[in-house]
């Protein structure tokens, strides 16, 4: 009964006409409306990536520095958006040339092309120049994230702030178009498809010169040198901000695909969002595995780091790998998020969300895991992709530290840190009634 319907309303013969040989290929208008939600919608995804690190480090901080963490995380997003429109995105992406920079102008969207009497939609490639931009933008603003997680607890706002402003500004868009830009790495075939170098590395080596530079919590450390456990305000907090981060990772990754308009990259996108999720789960399994191995304890924090660093692994290949393959490149990920935390502890580097380990470390693995599956890919030139990006980001990272230490100050005084900073900075409390009589 339900064929004969179909067969009533036209809709079978409607079906055969869309399947026969002569429409086997998409026009060009409708590969351009897939393109283009494509970028919005996985945008969108990226974009709620926010409120996942907003909440994972709300819950991994105590309870008297909430607030602050999250007005970090709502101001760096709009920053990251200003700036990105008005130098960002030009600086990296127009006139790089398979140079070193791009162009310092305000972005404009340029659609001509596809308006009036004549469109020109090209070969199914195509896209609103808007669709575009607000895809990358999300992306800067998740580079900006991983900073104010690793310092948090003790770093001025404004301060804080003013450092967003440069990495989203000048430093991301400089390093983005050195790849994505077409530029000289690019030309050397430098492969990372999602960002583990481009977006996660940048992000922890910031974050890493920042910690360095900053220096520890007040009492973070004892006499001995030994780490002193800070726990955070909420684990269940955190692992909504881990599941959150999870569900958006699908938008970064599978966005890069950067087209909808056909079978081949319908599949495509299919299979990314499986070898992201396998990672992600290889991840999570293996840190709880070798936290039950060294600590004896299946440690919360770690399994939710291991998720991330089992994204971040797979982030700059995500296409090509097998199911196991992904699986094991997650897992990778998750050991080297369980051996690195006491490696900074020893270093004296507080990280408080576990930021360096989970972006950088896991972001430098990921590039180098590219050769696994993508026979194009040359090891050496991955190096030096590395490499490149992590010195210039260093250089640049430690200029700006550098100097809004010397003009301003960047950390919280002592009585501030132990009144803690949504008391000091911002006069409100994310959970006032714990400190009521």
């Amino acid at each position: 009964m339900f064929m004969n319907k179909l067969k009533k309303f036209g809709l079978i013969a409607g079906l055969s006409v869309l399947a026969s040989p002569a429409m086997a290929e998409v026009p060009g208008e409708t590969a351009f409306i897939f393109n283009t939600l494509l970028f919005l919608i996985m945008g969108a995804f990226v974009m709620w990536m926010a409120a996942g690190f907003a909440m994972l480090e709300s819950g991994m901080v105590r309870s008297k520095n909430v607030a602050t963490i999250c007005v970090k995380n709502v101001a760096l997003f709009s920053i990251a958006g200003i700036l990105y429109y008005v130098v960002g995105y030009n600086l990296m992406y127009s006139g790089v040339d398979a140079g070193f920079i791009g162009e310092f102008s305000m972005w404009s969207p340029d659609d001509s092309a596809y308006l009036g009497e004549t469109p020109d939609f090209g070969e199914g490639d195509t896209y609103a120049a808007g669709s575009d931009w607000f895809f990358q933008m999300v992306f800067v603003a998740t580079a900006a994230s991983i900073v104010s997680g690793t310092l948090a607890e003790r770093i001025k706002l404004w301060p804080f702030l003013g450092f967003v402003a440069l990495l989203t500004a000048i430093i991301y868009p400089i390093q983005g178009s050195w790849t994505w830009g077409g530029g000289w790495l690019s030309e050397m075939g430098f492969a990372d498809f999602a960002g583990s170098t481009i977006v996660h590395s940048v992000g922890g080596w910031a974050a890493l010169t920042g910690a360095l530079i900053l220096g520890a919590r007040s009492g973070r450390y004892n006499a001995a040198g030994a780490p002193v456990a800070m726990p955070g305000s909420s684990m269940p907090l955190a692992t909504l901000g881990t599941f959150i981060l999870w569900l958006g990772w699908f938008g970064f990754n599978g966005g890069s695909q950067l087209a909808l308009g056909s079978a081949e990259n319908a599949i495509a996108i299919s299979q990314i969002f499986i070898n992201t999720n396998l990672a992600a789960a290889g991840g999570v399994v293996a840190a709880m595995m070798a936290s039950q191995m060294v600590y004896k304890k299946v440690d919360l924090t770690l399994a939710l780091n291991g998720a991330i660093g089992g994204l971040v692994s797979i982030t700059a290949e995500p296409l090509a790998p097998t199911g196991g393959l992904a699986i094991l490149i997650g897992a990778v990920g998750g050991l080297l998020i369980v051996f690195s935390v006491p490696v900074l502890d020893r270093l004296k580097i507080d990280d408080v969300v576990g930021a360096i380990p989970a972006h950088l470390v896991c972001g430098v693995w990921g590039t180098l895991a590219v050769v696994l599956s993508n026979g194009e890919a040359s090891l050496v030139t991955q190096i030096i992709g590395i490499a490149s990006v992590g010195a210039f980001v260093v250089v640049t990272s430690s200029i700006g530290w550098l100097v809004l230490k010397a003009v301003v100050g960047i950390r919280a005084s002592e009585e501030e840190e132990l009144l803690g900073l949504d008391k000091s900075e911002l006069g409100i409390e994310a959970y006032p009634e714990f400190s009521r009589s």
